[in-house]
C-alpha cells in the first residue's frame, strides 16, 4: 500500500484508510477542553518517562499510562501492568470524557461497544518518532486501537501484516482520530519524526492518546 492520504488541517469528516481502518478529522475537537485539562492531571500523578526497547535502546517517545492497565517496557520486554513500575501505585483512572471520545470514535468507524481499559499518553518533542510495530500484547483483537492526535501534526504510517509492507502515509492535525480493527487490527504503524513547529495549546510537542482493550 503506497497511497497518500492529504488532508488539510481543518477538514473534518469520515475518511477510509483501508478495510478496517478510519481516519476521523476533527473528531476530537468538541473534547478538546476537557482532554487539555485531564492530560496534565494524569501526567501530575504518573510522570512522562523514557521507555526502552528489550535490547535496551531509549525510545524517543516519553510516555504514561492511565486505566486499568499501563504500558511498561523492561529487559523482559514490552507488557502491561495494573501498577506503574515508578510509583507502584494503581495507574490513574481513565477520565470520563478520554472514555466517551473513545467509544464514540470507535462508533463512527464502525466499531460498536468498544470498552477500553488502558490509555497510553505519548509525548513527541521535535523529532520524536515511532517506528513500525504492532499492537499485539492485548487479549481481545477485535476490539480496535483508537488514537487521538493533538498538538503538533505529524504523519502516521499505517502498513500491513509484515514489517516490509508498503506503508499508507496519513498526516494527522490537532483533534483528527485514526481508528483500525479488523482485518487492519494486526497491522504495522508508526509515525515519522515530528517537524519543528509550535502548537497554540501545546507547544512544540505532539500529545497522542492511544486507547486499547488490553484485558
Amino acid at each position: 500500500m503506497n497511497l497518500d492520504l492529504f488532508a488539510d488541517s481543518h477538514h473534518t469528516g469520515r475518511e477510509s484508510i483501508c478495510e478496517g481502518a478510519v481516519a476521523l478529522r476533527g473528531f476530537a475537537l468538541p473534547f478538546e477542553t476537557d482532554l487539555l485539562n485531564e492530560i496534565p492531571k494524569l501526567i501530575k500523578a504518573s510522570p512522562l518517562r523514557t521507555m526502552y526497547t528489550p535490547s535496551g535502546l531509549a525510545m524517543s517517545v516519553i510516555t504514561t499510562s492511565c486505566g486499568t492497565v499501563g504500558w511498561r517496557s523492561d529487559a523482559y520486554g514490552y507488557r502491561y501492568s495494573k501498577r506503574d513500575a515508578h510509583s507502584q501505585q494503581d495507574w490513574p483512572a481513565m477520565p470520563e470524557s478520554f472514555l466517551q471520545l473513545a467509544q464514540s470514535a470507535a462508533k463512527e468507524a464502525g466499531y460498536e461497544n468498544f470498552m477500553p481499559d488502558s490509555c497510553l499518553i505519548n509525548s513527541y518533542k521535535v523529532g520524536a518518532k515511532m517506528s513500525l510495530h504492532q499492537d499485539k500484547n492485548e487479549k481481545d483483537f477485535t476490539q480496535p486501537i483508537v488514537s487521538v492526535s493533538l498538538g503538533l501534526p505529524a504523519i502516521f504510517l499505517l502498513g500491513g501484516l509484515l514489517r516490509e509492507d508498503k506503508t499508507i502515509r496519513i498526516p494527522l492535525a490537532h483533534g483528527d482520530v485514526v481508528a483500525w480493527g479488523g482485518s487492519a487490527r494486526l497491522f504495522f504503524h508508526g509515525v515519522l519524526p515530528v517537524k519543528a513547529g509550535k502548537h497554540p495549546l501545546l507547544g512544540e510537542q505532539r500529545i497522542n492518546l492511544t486507547f486499547r482493550r488490553a484485558l
